[in-house]
């Protein structure tokens, strides 16, 4: 494989009006060479195939919240939607969660790799044909898991309940396009390796060996080990597919919205090794207070603490380079969902550290202060990043059309950002405060009474929030079908 070779030109824009940022040369080579480079890049990106990825988790991204809506409501209202087994809130909440992760999340990733990747290397993307094949392949998978959920076929595991077949087609999926990234980028005509670049492969590679471990688990360790290994899967899905994941985006798609390049490639690569470091050993803080090892615990707390560093790497960084351009971003909405996600970013994860500690755990483990971590990152950070990469690739694949509506899709994003701001401040709120009733000798079914007040509000947050995401997924529909109107009739 070509040596990998690092270079301080952090900045991964690729259009004219996105430069790459030339260490030398005046402003008009600089303006030059970015136009020449556009023109060739434009070229290796197979507009379709990114359009059928991203269309296809634009679905998904659909579907998979709006259960968890149902999800909400039936949490609060048991008797919402009856004893239909597969309307049950033990079927219906591995949908939604497992639907978010596979299905939502990555698939748009995977659409804007198809996207990234070409640009970041100058060459086409390797056996560009499979991904057709492996799109129809993820598409039915993700459906087929849908239904033997709904069925009951569970392995017990949070975030881990897919069917075994389904989890062999999407780890055989990933590692068909683990290789096709590979080849690519060991083709590539760019000899820097850009920091959305490493971001990718690690991504990938620790996916590849995670799904494994998904794998060998729940049935095959026994006992508080297998608590343990549920661990260290849940978070390393968090950790090492969807954290290195939403980084690709936010590397590439900042600067490029912005229009400006990176603030620090030396702080990219602190976060990129402090989070190959210290994520691994962070799997066993949720199960403090347990018969797991007092060792094993205390090294996942010193971990979890630790990633306060790519946290803080990764906010300098993105802030610096939005720094001086704020103006700018009223009326650019891909930008929007990038900042407001890496604020989600800094809060959700400075939660998470906080409450890996054990005085902060002892009123909040089993409470809904979890569950607000766990939206802020997910949904809050993630989700958001991919819709801001979304709505940027978007009218660029079709014929560079403007928005259909920008006040559409703002209101979208205004109704995804106060609904998930209500949600995660509502939720450690609540949490905190049934924790605290608890270890003050509460009756269980007196807190969960108390509870009941915060649960309908979280259903309403939810419920805006998928309000936006379908102003945003509709305003992008709108754009694409303006864009192959017959001249003369678009407007």
């Amino acid at each position: 494989m070509v040596a990998l070779i690092l270079s301080d030109r952090t900045t991964n824009a690729s259009r004219a009006k996105e430069p790459r940022y030339p260490r030398s040369g005046d402003a008009v080579t600089m303006a030059n060479d970015a136009a020449q480079a556009s023109a060739k890049n434009d070229e290796l990106i197979n507009a379709d195939l990114v359009r059928k990825w991203l269309a296809s988790g634009l679905g998904w991204l659909l579907l998979f919240p709006t259960i968890g809506a149902l999800v909400s409501t039936k949490f609060t209202y048991p008797e919402f939607l009856g004893d239909t087994a597969w309307l049950t809130f033990g079927r219906l909440r591995p949908i939604h969660v497992n639907g978010v992760i596979w299905g939502a999340f990555s698939t748009i990733f995977i659409g804007l790799c198809h996207y990234v990747v070409p640009r970041l290397t100058g060459v086409r993307l390797w056996r560009e044909r499979w991904s057709y094949g492996l799109l129809l392949v993820w598409n039915l998978n993700l459906a087929a898991a849908t239904v033997l959920l709904a069925l009951g076929h569970n392995r017990g595991w949070e975030a881990g309940e897919l069917p075994r077949i389904n989890v062999i087609v999407i780890l055989l999926g990933l590692a068909l396009l683990t290789g096709q990234l590979l080849m690519t980028i060991r083709n590539r005509r760019q000899p820097e390796l850009y920091v959305s670049l490493w971001y990718l492969i690690a991504a990938f590679v620790w996916t590849d060996v995670n799904l494994i471990l998904l794998l060998l688990g729940p049935y095959h360790i026994p006992g508080i080990n297998n608590a343990a290994w549920h661990g260290l899967y849940i978070h390393y899905v968090v950790g090492l597919w969807i954290t290195p994941a939403g980084y690709v985006l936010i590397y590439y798609f900042l600067p490029a919205s912005v229009r400006s390049p990176i603030y620090s490639h030396k702080l990219s690569m602190i976060g990129f090794w402090s989070l190959a470091f210290f994520y691994p050993f962070v799997g066993i803080h949720h199960y403090l207070y347990s018969p797991i090892a007092d060792w094993a615990e205390t090294i996942a707390i010193v971990s979890s603490m630790m990633l306060i560093i790519p946290v803080w790497t990764v906010i300098q960084n993105f802030f610096g380079t939005v720094a001086g351009r704020w103006r700018e971003l009223g009326q650019n909405l891909p930008a929007k969902f990038l900042v407001v996600g890496s604020l989600m970013y800094l809060i959700g994860c400075f939660q998470g550290s906080i409450s890996a500690l054990r005085s902060v755990q002892q009123p909040t483990h089993f409470t809904d202060f979890v569950i607000a971590h766990s939206h802020l990152t997910i949904f809050g950070t993630f989700i958001m990043w991919a819709v801001g990469g979304a709505v940027y690739v978007w009218p660029r694949l079709a014929h560079d059309q403007p928005l259909w509506s920008f006040r559409v899709g703002n209101w979208g994003f205004w109704l995804v950002t106060g609904g998930i701001s209500a949600m995660g401040l509502l939720l450690v709120v609540q949490g905190l405060h049934q924790g605290f009733m608890l270890m003050g000798g509460a009756d269980w079914m007196q807190s969960v009474n108390v509870m009941r007040p915060y649960w309908w509000v979280r259903t309403f947050t939810g419920i805006a929030m998928d309000i936006g995401i379908s102003l945003v997924v509709y305003t992008l529909m709108k754009t694409s079908l303006r864009a192959s109107a017959p001249a003369g009739t678009a407007r």
